[in-house]
């Protein structure tokens, strides 16, 4: 039998969590799809943009802990035009699976809905099959793809938008 590691969920920025956001990605993205330093660094400078607009009235964070450390994150940040962007969705692999992620993205929904925004969209690449299942079960739709060798290897990034549902 498995066992779930245990986890919390916390919405508040603290000392120490912009850091460990970007060595998260930085680790992770290295290991499972070979991202160079190139990549860290984005995340670095795509997280000092975040928190230099951030108001946490209308931009939220989920910080996934266990025992002291943290394990995922996602935020959404707030965008011209009343548009909300969706970023740094990861876990560390031993807290897939365990539908963790679906709550992180059932919340994003819930609190982009509570403030109102009239649209959303994300960046993602290939390769992260499980996260854009997720993402098109929530209601976003790839839009495009482009090549790129950013990260240091070959790769489609890819543009997703939030697809409201059809009201009757």
């Amino acid at each position: 039998m498995l066992h779930s590691p245990q986890f919390s969920i916390r919405n508040t920025l603290e000392p120490g969590d912009l850091g460990q956001v970007a060595a998260l990605h930085g680790k992770v993205y290295a290991e499972e799809h070979d991202f160079g330093l190139g990549f860290e660094a984005y995340v670095m400078e795509s997280l000092l943009e975040f928190y230099r607009a951030y108001n946490p009235k209308i931009d939220r964070v989920w910080v996934v802990e266990s025992a002291g450390k943290m394990v995922g994150f996602v935020l959404l940040m707030h965008r011209p035009s009343n548009r909300a962007q969706l970023r740094y969705f990861i876990l560390e692999k031993e807290f897939r699976g365990q539908g963790i992620g679906s709550i992180l993205i059932n919340e994003w929904i819930e609190f982009y809905q509570d403030r109102k925004y009239e649209g959303a969209y994300l960046y993602t690449s290939t390769g992260m099959d499980a996260a854009a299942s997720l993402y098109e079960k929530m209601g976003f739709k790839k839009i495009s793809e482009m090549k790129s060798r950013t990260y240091g290897v070959p790769l489609l990034e890819q543009y997703y938008e939030l697809i409201p549902h059809q009201k009757k």
